[in-house]
Protein backbone atom coordinates (compact mmCIF):
# COMPACT_ATOMS: atom_id res chain seq x y z
CA UNK A 1 0.00 0.00 0.00
CA UNK A 2 1.16 3.80 -0.76
CA UNK A 3 -0.18 6.72 0.12
CA UNK A 4 0.30 10.08 -1.41
CA UNK A 5 0.65 13.92 0.14
CA UNK A 6 0.67 17.64 -1.10
CA UNK A 7 0.88 20.55 0.27
CA UNK A 8 0.09 23.65 -1.52
CA UNK A 9 0.76 27.73 -0.57
CA UNK A 10 -2.32 28.83 -0.96
CA UNK A 11 -5.16 30.96 0.41
CA UNK A 12 -7.54 28.58 1.82
CA UNK A 13 -10.42 30.29 1.42
CA UNK A 14 -10.17 29.38 -2.33
CA UNK A 15 -9.86 25.55 -3.12
CA UNK A 16 -10.12 25.90 -7.03
CA UNK A 17 -7.44 23.19 -7.34
CA UNK A 18 -9.55 20.43 -5.90
CA UNK A 19 -12.79 19.20 -7.80
CA UNK A 20 -16.36 18.97 -5.86
CA UNK A 21 -16.35 15.73 -3.88
CA UNK A 22 -13.34 14.59 -3.99
CA UNK A 23 -11.67 14.80 -0.34
CA UNK A 24 -13.04 12.30 2.22
CA UNK A 25 -12.21 13.62 5.71
CA UNK A 26 -11.15 17.26 6.38
CA UNK A 27 -9.09 17.89 10.00
CA UNK A 28 -7.87 21.64 10.85
CA UNK A 29 -7.37 24.45 12.84
CA UNK A 30 -7.68 27.72 11.58
CA UNK A 31 -6.55 30.83 13.11
CA UNK A 32 -8.36 31.82 16.13
CA UNK A 33 -10.38 34.67 15.53
CA UNK A 34 -9.81 37.29 18.11
CA UNK A 35 -6.73 35.57 19.86
CA UNK A 36 -4.34 38.66 19.22
CA UNK A 37 -1.39 36.76 17.41
CA UNK A 38 -3.71 36.10 14.21
CA UNK A 39 -5.05 39.53 14.01
CA UNK A 40 -1.94 40.94 11.74
CA UNK A 41 -3.30 37.86 9.39
CA UNK A 42 -6.95 38.83 9.22
CA UNK A 43 -6.02 42.38 8.83
CA UNK A 44 -3.89 41.70 5.72
CA UNK A 45 -6.92 39.72 4.28
CA UNK A 46 -9.60 42.13 5.37
CA UNK A 47 -9.78 46.16 5.55
CA UNK A 48 -12.82 45.78 8.15
CA UNK A 49 -11.04 43.59 10.29
CA UNK A 50 -8.45 46.22 10.10
CA UNK A 51 -10.65 49.18 10.69
CA UNK A 52 -12.72 47.69 13.42
CA UNK A 53 -9.22 46.82 15.49
CA UNK A 54 -8.08 50.60 15.14
CA UNK A 55 -11.36 51.79 16.20
CA UNK A 56 -11.73 49.12 19.39
CA UNK A 57 -14.72 47.95 18.18
CA UNK A 58 -14.49 43.80 19.23
CA UNK A 59 -17.72 42.83 17.76
CA UNK A 60 -16.86 44.06 14.60
CA UNK A 61 -13.63 42.63 14.02
CA UNK A 62 -14.74 39.34 15.31
CA UNK A 63 -17.37 39.05 12.97
CA UNK A 64 -15.47 40.30 10.49
CA UNK A 65 -12.83 37.63 10.85
CA UNK A 66 -15.30 34.76 10.58
CA UNK A 67 -16.89 36.10 7.33
CA UNK A 68 -13.31 35.29 5.61
CA UNK A 69 -13.38 31.89 7.64
CA UNK A 70 -17.15 31.13 6.22
CA UNK A 71 -15.26 31.06 2.57
CA UNK A 72 -13.60 27.99 3.08
CA UNK A 73 -16.42 26.58 5.08
CA UNK A 74 -18.35 26.40 2.09
CA UNK A 75 -15.56 25.51 0.45
CA UNK A 76 -14.89 22.59 2.31
CA UNK A 77 -18.91 22.11 1.73
CA UNK A 78 -18.34 21.75 -1.99
CA UNK A 79 -15.01 19.48 -2.16
CA UNK A 80 -16.23 16.57 0.48
CA UNK A 81 -17.95 13.39 -0.80
CA UNK A 82 -21.18 12.81 0.49
CA UNK A 83 -22.12 11.26 3.90
CA UNK A 84 -17.89 12.69 4.72
CA UNK A 85 -17.05 14.45 8.13
CA UNK A 86 -15.22 18.00 9.06
CA UNK A 87 -13.38 17.89 11.88
CA UNK A 88 -12.70 21.55 12.99
CA UNK A 89 -10.40 22.76 15.85
CA UNK A 90 -11.00 25.50 17.40
CA UNK A 91 -10.83 27.68 20.77
CA UNK A 92 -13.11 30.34 22.23
CA UNK A 93 -10.94 34.02 22.88
CA UNK A 94 -11.02 36.28 26.14
CA UNK A 95 -10.14 39.60 25.15
CA UNK A 96 -10.17 43.09 26.40
CA UNK A 97 -10.80 45.75 23.65
CA UNK A 98 -11.47 49.18 24.97
CA UNK A 99 -12.25 48.99 28.66
CA UNK A 100 -14.43 45.96 27.27
CA UNK A 101 -13.72 42.11 28.55
CA UNK A 102 -15.65 39.54 26.97
CA UNK A 103 -15.63 35.84 25.30
CA UNK A 104 -15.45 35.66 21.60
CA UNK A 105 -17.53 32.19 20.91
CA UNK A 106 -15.68 31.20 18.00
CA UNK A 107 -17.38 27.74 18.14
CA UNK A 108 -20.87 28.94 18.48
CA UNK A 109 -19.60 31.28 15.57
CA UNK A 110 -18.76 28.82 13.54
CA UNK A 111 -21.49 25.53 14.18
CA UNK A 112 -23.83 28.78 13.45
CA UNK A 113 -22.22 29.39 9.67
CA UNK A 114 -21.66 25.53 8.62
CA UNK A 115 -25.56 24.53 9.67
CA UNK A 116 -26.34 27.48 7.38
CA UNK A 117 -24.26 25.93 4.56
CA UNK A 118 -25.90 22.87 4.79
CA UNK A 119 -23.37 20.72 7.02
CA UNK A 120 -25.07 18.13 10.01
CA UNK A 121 -23.82 19.06 13.57
CA UNK A 122 -23.04 16.25 15.41
CA UNK A 123 -21.61 16.27 18.98
CA UNK A 124 -18.83 18.18 19.79
CA UNK A 125 -15.83 16.97 21.94
CA UNK A 126 -14.54 19.12 24.35
CA UNK A 127 -10.05 18.90 24.56
CA UNK A 128 -9.14 19.88 27.61
CA UNK A 129 -5.57 20.95 26.82
CA UNK A 130 -3.45 20.83 30.31
CA UNK A 131 -2.22 23.88 29.91
CA UNK A 132 -3.46 26.19 32.62
CA UNK A 133 -2.00 25.77 36.11
CA UNK A 134 -5.32 25.35 38.86
CA UNK A 135 -4.50 28.93 40.88
CA UNK A 136 -4.46 30.70 37.64
CA UNK A 137 -7.51 33.11 37.20
CA UNK A 138 -8.69 36.03 35.59
CA UNK A 139 -9.89 39.14 37.09
CA UNK A 140 -9.87 40.50 40.41
CA UNK A 141 -8.73 37.98 42.44
CA UNK A 142 -10.40 36.84 45.81
CA UNK A 143 -13.17 39.90 44.87
CA UNK A 144 -16.53 39.33 43.90
CA UNK A 145 -18.12 40.61 41.11
CA UNK A 146 -14.95 41.00 38.87
CA UNK A 147 -13.49 37.92 38.39
CA UNK A 148 -13.39 35.46 35.42
CA UNK A 149 -13.52 31.38 34.89
CA UNK A 150 -9.85 30.76 32.98
CA UNK A 151 -10.84 28.54 29.81
CA UNK A 152 -8.58 25.53 29.47
CA UNK A 153 -10.45 23.71 26.90
CA UNK A 154 -10.92 24.03 23.39
CA UNK A 155 -13.33 22.04 20.87
CA UNK A 156 -13.50 19.63 17.91
CA UNK A 157 -16.36 20.22 16.08
CA UNK A 158 -17.89 17.52 14.15
CA UNK A 159 -19.85 18.09 11.06
CA UNK A 160 -21.06 15.66 8.30
CA UNK A 161 -21.78 16.14 4.93
CA UNK A 162 -25.66 14.96 4.61
CA UNK A 163 -26.32 11.47 5.81
CA UNK A 164 -24.44 8.80 6.95
CA UNK A 165 -21.65 7.40 3.86
CA UNK A 166 -22.32 4.11 2.15
CA UNK A 167 -20.29 1.43 1.23
CA UNK A 168 -22.11 -0.35 -1.42
CA UNK A 169 -19.25 -2.09 -3.34
CA UNK A 170 -17.84 -5.55 -2.23
CA UNK A 171 -14.14 -3.37 -2.22
CA UNK A 172 -15.61 -0.37 0.06
CA UNK A 173 -17.07 -2.86 2.32
CA UNK A 174 -13.50 -5.00 2.80
CA UNK A 175 -11.73 -1.49 3.29
CA UNK A 176 -14.00 -0.85 6.06
CA UNK A 177 -13.52 -3.61 7.91
CA UNK A 178 -9.45 -3.69 7.19
CA UNK A 179 -9.73 -0.13 8.61
CA UNK A 180 -11.61 -0.94 11.87
CA UNK A 181 -10.16 0.32 15.30
CA UNK A 182 -10.31 -1.77 18.19
CA UNK A 183 -13.27 -1.96 20.86
CA UNK A 184 -11.40 -0.47 23.13
CA UNK A 185 -9.75 2.54 21.55
CA UNK A 186 -14.09 3.25 20.52
CA UNK A 187 -14.68 3.70 23.94
CA UNK A 188 -11.78 5.98 24.75
CA UNK A 189 -12.06 7.82 21.54
CA UNK A 190 -15.41 8.31 21.14
CA UNK A 191 -16.12 9.96 24.82
CA UNK A 192 -16.65 13.81 24.39
CA UNK A 193 -14.16 14.98 26.39
CA UNK A 194 -10.44 14.29 25.51
CA UNK A 195 -7.79 14.82 28.27
CA UNK A 196 -4.01 15.55 27.33
CA UNK A 197 -1.42 17.87 26.25
CA UNK A 198 -1.06 20.50 23.66
CA UNK A 199 1.88 20.22 21.03
CA UNK A 200 5.48 21.54 21.84
CA UNK A 201 6.29 22.27 17.99
CA UNK A 202 10.12 22.51 18.48
CA UNK A 203 9.98 25.85 16.20
CA UNK A 204 13.18 27.62 15.74
CA UNK A 205 12.30 30.13 13.95
CA UNK A 206 10.25 33.20 15.83
CA UNK A 207 8.36 34.14 13.09
CA UNK A 208 7.22 30.01 12.91
CA UNK A 209 6.97 30.38 16.63
CA UNK A 210 4.60 33.48 16.39
CA UNK A 211 2.36 32.40 13.25
CA UNK A 212 1.29 28.41 14.48
CA UNK A 213 -0.72 26.82 16.65
CA UNK A 214 -0.46 23.38 16.08
CA UNK A 215 -2.59 20.63 17.80
CA UNK A 216 -0.99 17.42 19.03
CA UNK A 217 -0.57 14.13 16.69
CA UNK A 218 -2.86 12.26 18.71
CA UNK A 219 -5.62 14.54 18.26
CA UNK A 220 -5.50 14.05 14.40
CA UNK A 221 -4.30 10.66 14.37
CA UNK A 222 -7.68 10.01 16.64
CA UNK A 223 -9.59 11.85 14.31
CA UNK A 224 -8.07 10.04 10.93
CA UNK A 225 -8.39 6.77 12.16
CA UNK A 226 -12.32 7.79 13.66
CA UNK A 227 -13.45 8.83 10.57
CA UNK A 228 -11.60 8.01 7.30
CA UNK A 229 -10.61 4.56 5.58
CA UNK A 230 -7.44 3.67 4.22
CA UNK A 231 -6.21 5.46 1.40
CA UNK A 232 -8.99 8.06 2.08
CA UNK A 233 -7.86 11.14 0.78
CA UNK A 234 -7.74 14.05 3.91
CA UNK A 235 -7.68 17.46 3.31
CA UNK A 236 -6.16 20.15 6.03
CA UNK A 237 -6.57 23.80 4.62
CA UNK A 238 -4.73 25.29 7.43
CA UNK A 239 -1.60 22.99 7.58
CA UNK A 240 0.35 25.17 9.43
CA UNK A 241 3.39 22.62 11.19
CA UNK A 242 2.11 20.24 9.00
CA UNK A 243 0.50 17.65 11.93
CA UNK A 244 -2.62 16.23 10.10
CA UNK A 245 -0.07 15.10 6.89
CA UNK A 246 1.93 13.16 9.30
CA UNK A 247 -0.93 11.46 11.01
CA UNK A 248 -2.20 10.76 7.47
CA UNK A 249 0.86 9.15 6.48
CA UNK A 250 0.95 7.14 10.44
CA UNK A 251 -2.16 5.99 9.31
CA UNK A 252 -2.55 5.00 5.61
CA UNK A 253 -4.45 7.96 4.13
CA UNK A 254 -3.57 10.14 1.51
CA UNK A 255 -3.82 13.91 2.13
CA UNK A 256 -3.79 17.38 0.91
CA UNK A 257 -2.13 20.32 2.98
CA UNK A 258 -3.06 24.16 2.04
CA UNK A 259 -0.89 27.30 3.80
CA UNK A 260 -0.66 30.97 2.94
CA UNK A 261 2.49 30.74 4.77
CA UNK A 262 5.02 29.91 2.57
CA UNK A 263 7.86 29.54 5.21
CA UNK A 264 6.51 26.69 6.91
CA UNK A 265 7.40 25.10 3.54
CA UNK A 266 10.65 23.83 4.69
CA UNK A 267 9.61 22.93 8.21
CA UNK A 268 6.80 20.32 6.42
CA UNK A 269 8.80 18.76 4.77
CA UNK A 270 11.96 17.97 7.53
CA UNK A 271 8.64 17.28 9.87
CA UNK A 272 8.19 14.45 7.13
CA UNK A 273 11.48 13.35 6.47
CA UNK A 274 12.48 12.05 10.20
CA UNK A 275 8.67 10.94 10.84
CA UNK A 276 9.12 7.26 9.90
CA UNK A 277 9.79 6.18 13.38
CA UNK A 278 7.36 8.31 15.28
CA UNK A 279 4.66 6.93 13.16
CA UNK A 280 5.85 3.27 13.55
CA UNK A 281 5.88 4.02 17.77
CA UNK A 282 2.21 5.56 17.29
CA UNK A 283 1.18 1.97 15.76
CA UNK A 284 3.47 0.03 18.47
CA UNK A 285 1.08 2.37 21.18
CA UNK A 286 -1.35 1.00 19.39
CA UNK A 287 -0.59 -2.64 19.38
CA UNK A 288 0.88 -2.21 22.82
CA UNK A 289 -2.77 -0.80 24.36
CA UNK A 290 -4.22 -3.63 23.14
CA UNK A 291 -1.95 -6.14 24.39
CA UNK A 292 -2.71 -5.06 27.94
CA UNK A 293 -6.22 -4.66 27.49
CA UNK A 294 -6.11 -8.22 26.58
CA UNK A 295 -4.03 -9.55 29.31
CA UNK A 296 -6.36 -7.73 32.14
CA UNK A 297 -9.55 -8.65 30.36
CA UNK A 298 -9.00 -12.52 30.43
CA UNK A 299 -6.99 -12.50 33.99
CA UNK A 300 -10.66 -10.90 34.99
CA UNK A 301 -13.03 -12.67 32.75
CA UNK A 302 -11.74 -15.16 30.73
CA UNK A 303 -10.38 -15.17 27.29
CA UNK A 304 -11.76 -12.85 24.43
CA UNK A 305 -14.81 -14.88 21.86
CA UNK A 306 -13.52 -13.26 18.93
CA UNK A 307 -10.29 -13.68 16.90
CA UNK A 308 -8.76 -11.15 14.61
CA UNK A 309 -7.65 -13.40 11.10
CA UNK A 310 -5.11 -11.22 9.91
CA UNK A 311 -2.96 -11.00 12.38
CA UNK A 312 -3.97 -13.88 14.67
CA UNK A 313 -4.69 -11.89 18.35
CA UNK A 314 -8.26 -11.84 19.96
CA UNK A 315 -10.52 -8.75 19.56
CA UNK A 316 -13.65 -7.73 21.43
CA UNK A 317 -16.14 -7.82 18.48
CA UNK A 318 -17.00 -9.39 15.67
CA UNK A 319 -16.31 -6.13 13.66
CA UNK A 320 -12.35 -6.17 14.79
CA UNK A 321 -11.72 -9.28 13.15
CA UNK A 322 -10.48 -8.02 9.67
CA UNK A 323 -8.80 -4.94 11.30
CA UNK A 324 -5.70 -4.93 9.29
CA UNK A 325 -2.65 -3.20 10.67
CA UNK A 326 0.27 -1.50 8.40
CA UNK A 327 3.78 -0.15 9.56
CA UNK A 328 5.50 2.84 7.60
CA UNK A 329 8.81 1.11 5.71
CA UNK A 330 9.43 3.94 3.53
CA UNK A 331 8.56 8.13 2.91
CA UNK A 332 10.33 9.85 -0.07
CA UNK A 333 9.30 13.78 -0.21
CA UNK A 334 9.97 15.68 -3.49
CA UNK A 335 9.01 19.04 -3.77
CA UNK A 336 5.25 19.43 -2.35
CA UNK A 337 4.66 15.80 -2.56
CA UNK A 338 5.57 13.02 -0.47
CA UNK A 339 4.91 9.12 -0.44
CA UNK A 340 4.48 6.63 1.90
CA UNK A 341 5.14 2.80 1.54
CA UNK A 342 4.01 0.17 3.93
CA UNK A 343 3.87 -3.29 4.60
CA UNK A 344 1.38 -5.46 6.82
CA UNK A 345 2.29 -5.77 10.01
CA UNK A 346 2.24 -9.59 11.65
CA UNK A 347 0.39 -11.47 9.43
CA UNK A 348 0.34 -14.93 10.38
CA UNK A 349 0.42 -18.36 7.35
CA UNK A 350 -2.64 -20.19 8.10
CA UNK A 351 -1.02 -23.11 9.89
CA UNK A 352 0.14 -21.15 12.47
CA UNK A 353 -3.53 -19.02 12.63
CA UNK A 354 -5.12 -22.19 13.12
CA UNK A 355 -3.13 -24.02 15.53
CA UNK A 356 -3.28 -20.19 17.72
CA UNK A 357 -7.11 -20.46 17.19
CA UNK A 358 -7.33 -24.21 18.88
CA UNK A 359 -4.83 -23.15 21.51
CA UNK A 360 -7.77 -20.23 22.49
CA UNK A 361 -9.19 -21.84 25.61
CA UNK A 362 -6.47 -23.29 27.29
CA UNK A 363 -4.00 -20.09 27.02
CA UNK A 364 -3.74 -16.29 27.65
CA UNK A 365 -5.21 -14.82 24.31
CA UNK A 366 -2.72 -15.04 21.57
CA UNK A 367 -0.87 -10.95 21.58
CA UNK A 368 0.24 -9.40 18.27
CA UNK A 369 4.02 -8.29 18.47
CA UNK A 370 5.62 -5.60 16.74
CA UNK A 371 9.06 -5.71 15.11
CA UNK A 372 11.00 -2.80 13.42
Amino acid sequence: MNTTHKTLIADSRNLSELSNESVDLVITSPPYPMVEMWDNLFSSISPETHSALISLDGNVAFESMHRNLDLVWQELFRVLRPGSFACINIGDATRTIGERFQLYPNHARIIDACRKIGFDTLPVILWRKQTNAPNKFMGSGMLPGGAYVTLEHEYVLIFRKGSKREFKTESEKSARMRSSFFWEERNKWFSDVWDFKGASQGLNQSDLRNRSAAFPIELAYRLVNMYSLYNDVVLDPFIGTGTTALACIASGRNSIGIEINASFAPFITEQIKSFLPVANNLLSNRINAHNDFIKTYTTEKGPLKHFNENHGFSVMTRQESLIQLYKVIEIKTASNNTTASYDIVGSLNNNNLEKQKAEISNTLAPQLSLAF
